[in-house]
């Protein structure tokens, strides 16, 4: 697509100062990216040609999209999209390689408008509400593989999905907003699509709720243990949680690893499965 220069770098606003000015130019890059990955997918897919070298996906300001080299120089002016994305296109399912890139996508553009939050001196309270009006839209991944599309049907905070759903953005808005001493050690895992918590959710006892009181952290934890084996959370580990019966298991018990979670859409751990299929 035609372009404001490489990769959009030549198109940055230096007027822009405020969260609403920052915001607009995420807008209008996620719209190119979409563009790329929606409408114009198969123009986007005969452009990353994996005999050519490196490419990335750029979202524009003026709402086009262009797939190109990245910038040579170094430091680049902005945060740079993911390299490469030519390179797994015949490797991989299509659909999957669209949510591949569209993921990287996201947090390219989070990169970019938080880059600059941070070069036009954005207080927390700025940084937040950028985060706010970026977090108001889907995500280009919820977008490309429809999950947009079935929140858009549910009511506000009525639903699991909806609450967990932007799981990328909630994440670095703790990442963006705290100070980065507070998180050294952290290892966040990704699990299901639609259930981002890196810890296991704790199962649910509406009797005793109310009345076993706050436990410690460190006893809390007992609590998560693992459908197969037995054993309970330790930080750390790869989690995943069965659509069907809401049980958490170890990645590892029911041999799954994270790359292989985020390309399933619905998970049913081997019991649940068994079932089904008696059924």
């Amino acid at each position: 697509m035609d372009g404001d220069g490489a990769g959009g770098a030549a198109a940055v606003h230096h007027h822009a100062r405020s969260p609403e000015d920052v915001f607009r130019d995420f807008r209008a890059r996620r719209a190119g990216i979409v563009k790329a990955l929606t409408t114009d997918v198969e123009k986007f897919y005969q452009q990353c040609d994996p005999e050519k070298e490196n490419l990335c996906l750029y979202g524009l300001p003026n709402e086009t999209w262009e797939v190109t080299l990245p910038a040579e120089e170094v430091p680049p002016e902005l945060p740079e999209p993911a390299l490469g994305i030519n390179f797994a296109r015949d490797g991989m399912v299509e659909k999957d390689w669209l949510s591949l890139v569209a993921v990287h996508s996201d947090a390219w553009l989070l990169s970019v408008a938080f880059y600059f939050g941070a070069r036009f001196g954005f207080d927390k309270e700025a940084r937040r509400r950028l985060f706010t009006m970026i977090n108001n839209l889907p995500t280009v991944y919820e977008v490309v593989t429809g999950i947009a599309k079935k929140q858009s049907k549910t009511p506000n905070g009525s639903s699991k999905s909806n609450k967990t759903g932007s799981k990328m953005h909630h994440t670095l808005l703790v990442l963006l907003t705290q100070p980065l001493t507070q998180f050294s050690g952290l290892l966040w895992q990704p699990s299901k699509q639609h259930n981002s918590n890196s810890k296991p959710a704790k199962p649910a006892h509406p009797k005793d709720e109310e009345d076993s009181g706050r436990e410690d952290a460190g006893d809390e934890d007992q609590a998560y243990l693992c459908g197969s084996c037995g054993e309970s959370y330790a930080n750390g580990e790869f989690w995943i949680c069965c659509d069907i019966c809401e049980k958490w298991f170890h990645g590892k018990c029911v041999r799954i690893t994270p790359a292989k979670a985020e390309h399933i859409k619905q998970y049913k751990c081997p019991g649940c499965s068994s079932k089904r299929s008696r059924e």
